[in-house]
């Protein structure tokens, strides 16, 4: 094989072309591209289904692909012609259920698998517990620490071959929810000082948006968009993007430029449109008994949090629309309240 059908020309750590993907009778990836830059961290969102864990199995190794390719560090590993076996690739894995071995200690986890010298071992491991932040557990075992600390460690084990690239599984979903906004801080943290490109499977929106570099949202096994969170959230491409990525309240209107008309009355754009449209407005755009209020509705229901709260409010047409507000506000049930607009709203034109 020559040198040319190897090595691709680009030589980010992952480049990932027109890739697709079927079991019998069932197309799961359809010419999926994607391409992570060295140290980036990349969430794959989507819902189950999707085809992002089979996404991560193909960039494993796990799996091949049916046509396109897949490079790491430029080489092609896998594409029609090429496939290179797991064992081969220098890319880490941490699994959904973590897979430490119960009958090893911590150090030995970590050990498993390094090539040298016992000592050159020995100095890894501790090099490894320190970077995240478990440098006295070398010597317990694996079921002796808590989930969190079980994370970690798989975690060190992962990164401790040094590879070219680590792959994560939905990496909180074992976590209950008080641990998991620690972890997602300290995990990224690691990778952060690891200096390592990432990539992580996950269908929690919060858990992308705030741990990832860039998301790519896939949807019925494509990707839809490819950005950061902010604009991700911010500017979603398309309404199904928008519809996944956040809570979302959409409208019909009419474009006029640098407006919109809807029962909301003329709200301003984020970039100019013309003619039939739907608006997308996110809940904590919405602002009751704002100075600029130019529609009314009544209080259909109310969730408090301490830190914020989510109201339901329902149009003069019987519109729908949720509201997200500071916790100072106090609404009743059945309250009438005026509603405005903060900043602007983005429009998706109707086909």
């Amino acid at each position: 094989m020559a040198l040319s059908e190897l090595v691709s020309p680009v030589m980010n750590p992952l480049e990932i072309v027109h890739l697709s993907k079927s079991y019998p009778n069932t197309p799961v990836l359809r010419d999926v591209s994607l391409s992570v830059r060295a140290g980036q961290i990349m969430a794959l969102l989507g819902p189950s289904g999707c085809g992002k864990t089979t996404t991560l199995r193909l960039i494993a190794g796990f799996e091949f692909p049916d046509s396109g390719t897949v490079a790491i560090n430029g080489q092609v590993v896998a594409s029609a012609a090429v496939r290179i076996p797991a064992e081969e690739r220098r890319v880490g894995m941490v699994f959904q259920e973590y897979a430490l071995f119960p009958h090893l200690s911590v150090a030995d986890n970590i050990a498993f698998g390094l090539k040298g010298s016992k000592g050159e071992k020995l100095g890894r491991v501790m090099e490894m517990l320190k970077l995240v932040a478990l440098p006295d557990v070398g010597e317990r075992m694996t079921y002796e620490l808590s989930g969190g600390q079980q994370q970690r460690i798989a975690l060190a084990r992962a990164l401790a071959p040094q590879p070219d690239i680590l792959l994560l599984d939905e990496p909180f979903s074992n976590l209950d929810v008080a641990l998991r906004g620690q972890m997602r801080v300290e995990v990224r943290s690691i990778l952060k000082q690891a200096g390592i490109t990432c990539v992580f499977v996950t269908h929690d929106q919060e858990e992308a948006l705030s741990l990832a570099d860039e998301v790519a949202v896939m949807l019925s096994g494509r990707v839809a968009q490819v950005a950061t969170p902010q604009r991700l959230y911010h500017h979603p491409a398309t309404p199904e993007v928008a519809a996944f990525v956040g809570e979302s309240n959409f409208l019909p209107g009419v474009a006029h430029g640098e407006t919109v008309e809807c029962i909301l009355g003329r709200l301003p754009l984020d970039n100019s449109a013309y003619g039939s449209v739907t608006i997308l407005i996110r809940p904590e755009w919405l602002q009751l008994n704002a100075q600029n209020s130019q529609a009314h509705a009544s209080i259909a229901w109310r969730e408090f949090y301490g830190h914020d709260q989510r109201i339901g409010i329902r149009l003069v047409d019987g519109t729908p629309l949720v509201v997200r507000s500071t916790a100072e506000a106090d609404y009743a049930v059945g309250e009438s309240v005026g509603v405005g607009i903060r900043g602007t709203v983005q429009v998706f034109l109707d086909e």
